[in-house]
């Protein structure tokens, strides 16, 4: 249940606004990014209607206007073993 919290706003038409600009991630109920940054101190204005997945730019979604994703938001949402691959495995151990 990851949201959005974004430097700026984008109209996509029909009266929706999607994240643009600089995109954290933001879990409803905190007033700060999953990566520490205070939402109201560093003017990112709340799409709670967004998921942050969907705002990767190789996916689409709604990224049409991003222009830079928080790494440190991304390595706290994702789960270990997706970002690592594989396992650490010694190969040739000590005697």
């Amino acid at each position: 249940m990851v949201k959005v919290a974004a430097s700026g706003t984008y109209d996509a038409g029909e009266g929706s606004r999607l994240p643009a600009g600089e995109v954290h991630a933001w879990e409803p109920g905190q007033n700060q990014t999953a990566c520490g940054v205070p939402l109201r101190r560093a003017g990112l204005g709340r799409f709670p209607h967004v998921d942050f997945s969907d705002t990767d730019p190789v996916t689409g979604g709604s990224a049409d206007a991003v222009r830079w994703v928080c790494p440190k938001c991304v390595a706290a949402t994702t789960p270990r073993r997706q970002r690592t691959g594989r396992r650490w495995e010694r190969t040739d151990p000590r005697p």
